[in-house]
């Protein structure tokens, strides 16, 4: 049977009605901040939620508590548990959630208490969930706000009940498999940084110890001025790799959005295949293994030339451990200096077992790695495909038809 026939015989001929939030909800508020001045207002055990906390899923706790003071004192008011909440403001702008616990909220907040004989709270979440580019589209002013007006007037189809509970059944069975894939990863994500700290830790006289300046070239990235110039489409131009060309959760670069002509490759740094580089001014040296040659800027820092001494994988498992990290950040806090200059990563102490202690500690860490991080074969593309799995579903099921408008003479 397919899909639209599924939704034919869940709806069984009846129309459904399309009402606004306003209409179904018996009360929509926003909430307010106490004054920050007043630290008698702040500490309490009012969980007070903030929009940056509002991120399509259930919030059962809030980073700021107020006190009963803050509350009284403010325009901040407590709400029942299961109000849908739109956030208004920002960078958030048409993002939901859902309370699990009474609590206050700040004036970026609308929050809907619903009218139960009407509309299912998680119908109505997820379906605000599928019209979130919509909602942010509706904002004004410089950060986009939107404002209780505007939520009041947004329209909603309303089934019955009855259907609303049996889409709420096939979609929350999305939504908690990639809840448990989530947190999954999370757990394999821990484990992979407490089995790299413990595979790389050595005690004195363990292993040699190195300088990766001494095992190592390292070099910055230039770029020719003015790089527009040297911009080509040519497809044998030289890959031109900038910090937008790493994706997330990737340890390669293996494709980059712009190439540079042989001239302006020559005045840049090129890089073979394997080499390493770092941002040298963000993230205090999260590296990355080139999987393509090219040339890279002056924002990356380079690392090249290691294979005599340094098993690949080797190295970035260690480079990415946070004990290195925790190097970075005190060398960055303790001069002047605001990032990673070649005379920092020159001084990094390196561990040198035999080659083939390095290669069975990175053939473990390599294991740990994928599972979290690749979007091939890993957890991530788990978590995607149930994703993309939920929105296709949610599109399918909470597309009813709109009424007609009857254009009157």
């Amino acid at each position: 049977m397919s899909e639209l026939s599924y939704m034919d015989k869940l709806l069984d001929g009846i129309e459904v009605e399309w009402k606004t939030l306003d209409e179904i909800a018996i009360k929509i508020s926003s909430g307010g901040t106490p004054l920050t001045s007043m630290p008698e207002y702040y500490d309490g055990d009012i969980p007070w939620l903030r929009t940056q906390e509002v991120n399509f899923d259930e919030i059962w706790d809030t980073g700021v508590k107020i006190t009963e003071a803050g509350l009284k004192n403010s325009s901040a008011k407590l709400i029942p548990e299961n109000c849908v909440i739109i956030a208004m403001y920002g960078a958030t702008v048409g993002k939901i959630g859902i309370n699990k616990i009474p609590m206050a909220t700040n004036q970026a907040c609308a929050n809907i208490f619903l009218d139960e004989a009407v509309a299912n709270y998680r119908y109505v979440f997820h379906f605000l969930h599928s019209q979130y580019e919509y909602i942010k589209s509706l904002g004004s002013g410089s950060q986009t706000n939107i404002n209780a007006g505007i939520v009041k007037k947004l329209q909603i189809p309303i089934p019955p009940l009855k259907i609303q509970s049996e889409i709420i059944r096939i979609l929350d069975t999305f939504t908690e498999l990639t809840a448990e894939l989530t947190a999954e990863l999370t757990a394999r994500q821990q484990q992979y940084a407490y089995y790299r700290e413990q595979l790389l830790t050595f005690e004195e006289g363990d292993v040699e110890w190195k300088t990766l300046g001494v095992v190592s070239k390292i070099q910055r990235g230039a770029s020719p001025r003015p790089i527009a110039k040297y911009v080509t489409d040519d497809k044998n131009g030289v890959p031109w790799i900038k910090i937008g060309d790493t994706r997330l959760g990737s340890k390669f670069v293996d494709s980059t959005a712009q190439r540079i002509t042989l001239e302006g490759a020559e005045k840049s740094r090129v890089l073979k295949k394997g080499s390493f580089i770092m941002s040298n001014s963000m993230s205090y040296g999260r590296p990355y293994i080139l999987g393509i040659e090219g040339a890279i800027h002056d924002g990356w820092a380079a690392i090249s030339d290691f294979e005599d001494e340094l098993n690949p994988d080797f190295l970035y498992h260690y480079l990415s451990s946070g004990n290195v990290k925790k190097y970075w950040e005190s060398k960055i806090n303790s001069s002047s200096v605001s990032n990673l200059n070649s005379d920092i990563i020159k001084a990094l102490p390196v561990p040198i077992p035999p080659i083939d202690e390095q290669e069975r500690i990175a053939s473990i860490l390599d294991k740990f790695d994928t599972l979290t991080t690749s979007l091939t074969e890993g957890l991530p593309r788990e978590i995607e495909l149930r994703q993309q799995q939920y929105e296709y579903y949610r599109d399918l099921l909470l597309s009813f038809p709109k009424p007609k408008v009857v254009a009157h003479d």
